[in-house]
């Protein structure tokens, strides 16, 4: 493990941009700042042409290096509602938002690997540079697709793009096929009849309805747990009530289903709807259930002979580059450009934390699974702190290496 152990940091003003950007997080659609700091290191770089204002507040770099391939390198801009607790001295000044999924390591791996694009020889065709916004909400690909960014820019031939993971630094996984999971989040209404906690026998209480719901889901995904990759359903939001003696009107259930198939999608939906209304029925509730779906994400698909050969690729320069044999339940909405387009993608996630973090047992792990050592906070924790020391070197020369394999004469 020492060849990835020993990868060289990033220049110190790619740390710098780094930690700007981690303690300035901007939450999805609202990525201003974000979007004027990537416009400006573009336009500071020889060769790169700069739009900004695609899809909102998308930033799209063009190099052009004559014919030949057109590649594009894509990397999401937005933060979570997320208030940090990591304790670094560069830490959100944002309270309530924080980089808590890695996008600032995302945003910096691709401006760095644009400035070693526009000097890197012998390469021909033209790389696009995507830095998309709204990645956490599911819509900001299909923003910068529905304000004509095939129209605009050079149609691709190949999408890339990475997401920084809790793995070690050097450490690159991905699969041909079914990458990552289709994803939908799920608000639950339940309506009961409020009244006042001593007599309870007057109202339709819907906090015991929502309390119920969720033991009962817990069973839905179950049903499909022996199919090859089965759906994950999650509670993560319940609001009913403001105090201990008053019964609510109503309650709010968030949940998030993760799935691999269409088939598997449709039947957890369905099965939420059924007994969302079976429990409303049971409590005597005075209005049916509303069950409501948003925040969709597409299930990531990697094209097998281009991701095979990018792992090669990825090896060859250092990397411990692991084919996953199976997908993970994590979402992204980076599968849109090429579905959009009608061209290959590949998408990898990359280590970002120090190799001592992880034991022999671990490494060996990583060819079957995605291995979170104790004490190392996973994407959408508030402690969730990638080693920028460690980790933006590998993440810059990955996107130069994807690129370059795709450009070189």
């Amino acid at each position: 493990m020492a060849g990835i152990d020993a990868m060289p940091a990033a220049e110190e003003h790619w740390q710098q941009i780094y930690r700007q950007l981690h303690s300035h997080p901007e939450l999805s659609h609202a990525e201003f700042d974000t979007a004027k700091l990537v416009a400006d290191e573009l336009r500071a770089m020889p060769g790169w042409d700069v739009t900004e204002g695609v899809g909102g507040t998308g930033v799209v770099g063009v190099l052009g290096g004559g014919p030949g391939p057109v590649v594009w390198l894509r990397a999401d801009m937005d933060a979570l509602p997320v208030q940090e607790e990591t304790g670094l001295d560069y830490a959100s000044r944002n309270p309530g938002v924080m980089h808590a999924c890695g996008h600032d390591v995302h945003v910096t791996a691709l401006l760095g690997a644009c400035a070693r694009l526009a000097v890197e020889p012998a390469l021909s065709g033209t790389v696009v540079a995507v830095f998309q916004p709204a990645e956490e909400v599911g819509s900001g690909a299909e923003g910068m697709i529905a304000d004509g960014i095939l129209d605009r820019f050079p149609r691709p031939g190949i999408v890339l793009g990475q997401h920084v993971a809790p793995l070690p630094a050097g450490v690159i996984v991905s699969r041909g096929g079914a990458l990552m999971a289709a994803s939908d989040s799920i608000r639950v209404r339940l309506f009961g009849a409020g009244g006042h906690a001593s007599m309870p026998h007057a109202a339709v209480n819907p906090l015991i309805m929502a309390a119920s719901l969720v033991q009962r889901l817990q069973g839905l995904a179950a049903q499909q747990s022996s199919l090859p990759a089965s759906p994950v359903l999650t509670p993560g939001s319940l609001h009913v009530g403001t105090r201990a003696n008053i019964i609510a009107e109503d309650a709010e259930l968030l949940l998030s289903l993760r799935t691999f198939t269409e088939t598997s999608r449709e039947t957890v939906l369905a099965g939420i709807r059924r007994m969302a209304a079976a429990e409303a029925e049971s409590a005597g509730a005075p209005k049916d259930p509303i069950v409501e779906v948003f925040d969709s994400f597409p299930l990531t698909v990697n094209t097998e002979q281009d991701t095979t050969r990018l792992l090669g690729a990825f090896a060859a320069s250092g990397f411990l580059a692991i084919p996953l044999p199976n997908p993970v339940t994590g979402s992204e909405d980076f599968g849109a450009f090429a579905t959009a387009a009608g061209c290959p993608s590949v998408f990898w996630h990359i280590g970002g934390f120090d190799l001592d973090r992880y034991s022999a047992d671990d490494l060996g792990r990583m060819h079957q699974e995605m291995v979170l050592p104790a004490g190392t906070a996973s994407n959408h924790s508030p402690r969730f702190a990638p080693d920028p020391d460690r980790a933006l070197g590998p993440a810059i020369n990955a996107l130069v290496v994807a690129a370059r394999g795709k450009l070189a004469h």
